[in-house]
């Protein structure tokens, strides 16, 4: 028996977000609802900008790019949400939590440093316009997605692969709705300070450096805006401008809670807030900030109204 138990391979429980009572059976309808809109919208947009030519533009090629990390990183994570929820005490095997991790960690990342890019884009538009095709050119649009993809699944490779190879001890529950690298880590019986360094200076590179550069280019394109004669060209340049503000504040705002914020004691809930912004409200809020708030998107979804409409009466 001991023998077969030290062969059979390793599984986890996650605790997950709620609880079996009324109030969270109500919360898992809404996460439900946030899944089905995210895929959605995600989607639209994607289909939006792959049919529109209008928005055959770097800062759309951009967007369908975030739009399709979004739908990655909540299917990553809900699905598997929900069916813990339905059926509690389900396990997930090493392997799983490991691809988990993988992807969660990827996604995040490769969002920190699109939206880095995304505001970079945002600043040779604003800024340096007669630049803007050679700056932006396809070549460098398609280098500057491939970079994010690549550093992204880079750092996600050294992590996943750190975090399965960790000897753990006593319990295997993790107190959190999915596999999260620090989750994890409170489960290891070996000293992972080091490591924890490493995850550290990750967030450096992934959060803050990305943060400052979203910090100086949006101050450059403040300065430019406010110099500007046009009253419309000012609205223009601040709507998309502050839609990507928004978005930036609410990914940037919860990853660096999670982990870059001071080793003082918390509780187990304050751990699951943050992850709930980046993994389920970000993905949903995207499409809906992107789209309601830019004209461009709003007149390619009427053009597909219009034609589908002409499609159905023939």
């Amino acid at each position: 028996m001991e023998s077969k138990n030290s062969t059979s391979p390793m599984q986890f429980i996650l605790l997950g977000l709620l609880h079996h009572t009324n109030m969270h059976t109500f919360f898992l309808a809404l996460i439900w609802l946030a899944l089905v809109t995210a895929m959605s919208g995600n989607t639209l947009l994607l289909v939006l900008i792959q049919v529109d030519s209008s928005l055959h533009t770097p800062m759309y090629f951009f967007l369908s790019q975030l739009a399709f990390m979004d739908i990655c990183e909540i299917l990553t994570v809900v699905p598997k949400m929900v069916a813990d929820f339905l059926t509690p005490g389900n396990p997930i095997s090493q392997v799983a939590c490991w691809a988990q991790i993988f992807l969660v960690v990827m996604m995040g990342g490769a969002e920190c440093l699109l939206l880095a890019v995304m505001a970079y884009d945002r600043y040779v538009a604003i800024c340096n316009p007669l630049q803007y095709p050679i700056l932006l050119s396809r070549r460098v649009c398609l280098g500057l997605a491939a970079g994010a993809w690549i550093g992204a699944a880079a750092d996600a490779l050294i992590h996943s692969v750190y975090t399965i190879h960790l000897p753990y001890c006593g319990s295997k529950d993790i107190d959190q709705f999915f596999c999260e690298v620090q989750s994890l880590l409170k489960l290891s019986c070996s000293d992972t300070s080091q490591y924890k360094t490493l995850v550290f200076v990750s967030g450096i590179v992934l959060l803050l450096i990305p943060s400052s550069i979203i910090l100086a280019s949006y101050t450059c394109i403040l300065a430019t805006v406010l110099r500007m004669k046009s009253t419309k060209g000012q609205q223009k340049a601040l709507a998309t401008c502050s839609s990507h503000l928004t978005a930036v504040g609410m990914f940037y705002g919860a990853a660096i809670f999670a982990y870059m914020r001071p080793n003082v004691p918390h509780s187990p809930e304050q751990d699951k807030v943050a992850p709930v912004f980046y993994t389920i409200v970000t993905p949903v809020l995207n499409p809906l900030i992107y789209s309601l708030r830019n004209r461009d998107v709003l007149g390619a979804l009427r053009k597909l109204v219009m034609k589908c409409r002409v499609l159905q009466q023939n």
